[in-house]
């Protein structure tokens, strides 16, 4: 009798548990939604920062998230690949393995730091090249652990078959495993891309931010992710309502990634 009464008291903390987050959730949501349509508008899209707009900032964000995946994927990639095809069992393999799981939960203004340490106070000014080795550094560990955990599902019988078959270690690697790990590991791309096109600490402190449409990353380069940190403490209102514009276009592009994602998924299912 009592084990049944602690599971009911459980079970109903549990689902108010579930109904707050949800709600707070749906609160902010509906919210953000609201204020971000109110405030949008052609000219949030047709023009720059210094006008009123965010062309620049979104020109900016992605051509950083761009670079930075164009980096970590291989980079990534590969170190997954050793951890599961060359290095299963080795101590030198289960150090890096933890080191990639300490590194994706490390605090984003952490890596901020480190790269300005690195890439911005020798040089003296804030740049886009720093931004974007910023986001890759968050974005590595991700793709290792995800193409760690999606090479692991691969049957062993294709690796024997590609052996049988006289293929070497890195035909059966390339054509065979990497193959049937595709979707998986694609999908883990997909995801770290929609986490780095949100972040905004690491930005403050290697890229800052640029009012002008620019494609020079030696200097300031625009980032949506600073400029709504920016605008949201301006005292004006039309700087708050752009940011709340910006908000919600930011929060569309994460959610679509992020279905994206998992409509790849279901399909290959």
């Amino acid at each position: 009798m009592n084990r049944l009464l602690l599971n009911k008291i459980i079970l109903v903390l549990s689902t108010l548990s579930a109904l707050v987050g949800i709600g707070f959730l749906f609160w902010i949501l509906v919210t953000l939604s609201y204020k971000g349509i109110m405030s949008i508008s052609w000219d949030t899209f047709s023009k720059d920062l210094v006008e009123g707009g965010i062309r620049n900032l979104l020109i900016g964000q992605f051509t950083m998230a761009l670079i930075a995946t164009a980096v970590a994927v291989p980079v990534g990639m590969m170190a997954g690949i050793y951890l599961r095809e060359y290095g299963v069992g080795s101590k030198f393999s289960a150090v890096i393995r933890n080191l990639s799981d300490v590194m994706m939960s490390a605090p984003s203004i952490v890596i901020g730091v480190f790269v300005f340490a690195l890439m911005v106070a020798p040089v003296d000014t804030y740049n886009g090249w720093a931004g974007a080795t910023a986001l890759a550094i968050m974005m590595v560990p991700i793709i290792i652990s995800t193409t760690d955990s999606m090479l692991a599902l691969v049957p062993q019988e294709l690796r024997e078959a590609g052996i049988a078959l006289g293929g070497s270690k890195h035909k059966i690697i390339l054509q065979i495993v990497i193959r049937a790990a595709k979707v998986g590991i694609m999908t883990g791309v997909l995801l770290s891309f929609a986490r780095i096109i949100g972040e905004t600490a690491p930005l403050l402190f290697t890229s800052a931010n640029n009012q002008f449409l620019t494609m020079d990353l030696n200097g300031q380069f625009p980032s949506l992710t600073v400029s709504i940190y920016n605008l949201a403490t301006y005292p004006d209102a039309p700087s708050r309502e752009l940011a709340w514009a910006a908000s919600f276009i930011l929060t569309v592009i994460v959610l679509f990634i992020n279905l994206f994602g998992r409509f790849v998924v279901r399909k290959k299912k």
